[in-house]
């Protein structure tokens, strides 16, 4: 079995031969594994044996403007002077709770789609997955500002309907495209959740969110894809409906918001996981002793299958080299030949 091979097999819900792994990393560690392992940046996804590829441009930063600003493609501005891979909105296009005069953008644009052919090159034996990051609330939020799109909830619902409808068709659109090429699934990023709960509360979540994700998870089911889910904080309460709607693999399942463990067993062969491993607590501040310790526990609960270890999010800045050198050999020891 090839990387791929074993993804699927965990999301089936059978026992793989071992449990798959895919890590993700900001901006600075990224850069210190590199300088560790004497690599360039674009090989570091093969290095440390990722078993997902990540195709597409999630959330389409194409535009730099200078001094750490940047524009993505629908506009919104972002200020990056302190986070270096993302940032926060400083100029949100949509001033009013309305869509006249707004021009969308393409979502066939070549850009989205280039690098496709190059990644899976890289990494032929893995898992494919097209991922749009931001794909609804969040890039409602960004373009209208967060307060302002809370208080539209309540103040201007047909126009929050009209603008999750249009963001909705444009993810359709370039969803289509993207299944032209052999991919495996598609990855939606959308967060909902703080620390304890949902921002927007369910009912709101139920009417203005649902719709849509019927939509564009329909899409993907329809052709026989996985459908991912990338929601970080408080929201396994969404777990039923998620996996109502079509749902096959969740992410980050964050173990500070959450019970990982029981939630492993609960939905074991209804719902799979990537995650699981502490970047709030462990990774920042643990030794690489009890980083190593959480790692075995999570792939030990994880050889049933439903699971991708990794940690609960992008591993941020805060985390020691020992610390990131401890969960990726812990998960390549797995295998007795090394990396598959």
């Amino acid at each position: 079995m090839n990387p791929r091979d074993v993804v699927k097999a965990a999301l089936d819900g059978l026992a793989p031969p071992y449990v798959p792994w895919s890590f993700r990393f900001t901006r600075e560690p990224r850069e210190t594994l590199c300088r560790h392992f004497g690599i360039e940046d674009a090989d570091l996804e093969a290095t440390v044996g990722n078993h997902i590829v990540e195709l597409g441009s999630d959330i389409g930063f194409f535009d730099d403007l200078g001094n750490d600003h940047y524009r993505d493609v629908f506009g919104v501005v972002w200020d990056r002077t302190v986070d270096r891979d993302i940032g926060v909105v400083c100029d949100a296009p949509l001033k009013e709770p309305t869509l006249d005069g707004y021009t969308w953008p393409d979502p066939l644009d070549d850009r989205f789609f280039a690098s496709i052919e190059e990644k899976t090159r890289r990494q032929p034996g893995c898992f494919r997955l097209f991922c749009l990051g931001f794909s609804l609330f969040e890039r409602a939020w960004t373009m209208r500002g967060m307060e302002n799109l809370m208080l539209d909830f309540f103040d201007s619902p047909e126009f929050v309907h009209e603008l999750f409808t249009r963001i909705a068709d444009y993810n359709l659109a370039q969803v289509e495209k993207a299944l032209t090429y052999d991919i495996d699934a598609v990855y939606y990023g959308d967060d909902w959740g703080q620390q304890h709960g949902l921002i927007m509360g369910y009912p709101r979540w139920k009417e203005f969110i649902v719709p849509q994700l019927e939509r564009m998870y329909g899409i993907v089911k329809a052709a026989g894809k996985y459908q991912f889910i990338h929601s970080c904080g408080d929201v396994d309460e969404l777990f039923p409906d998620l996996i109502n709607l079509g749902l096959d693999c969740f992410n980050p399942f964050q173990p500070e918001v959450m019970d990982t463990r029981s939630l492993m067993a609960q939905y074991r062969g209804r719902l799979s996981f990537w995650g699981g491993l502490s970047t709030q607590r462990t990774l920042p501040n643990g030794t690489p002793d009890d980083v190593r310790k959480e790692s075995e526990e999570l792939l030990r609960l994880g050889k049933a299958g439903n699971y991708i270890f990794s940690p609960s999010h992008a591993v941020e800045s805060d985390v020691p080299l020992e610390n990131m050198l401890a969960f990726i050999e812990t998960a390549q020891a797995q295998c007795v030949a090394g990396i598959p």
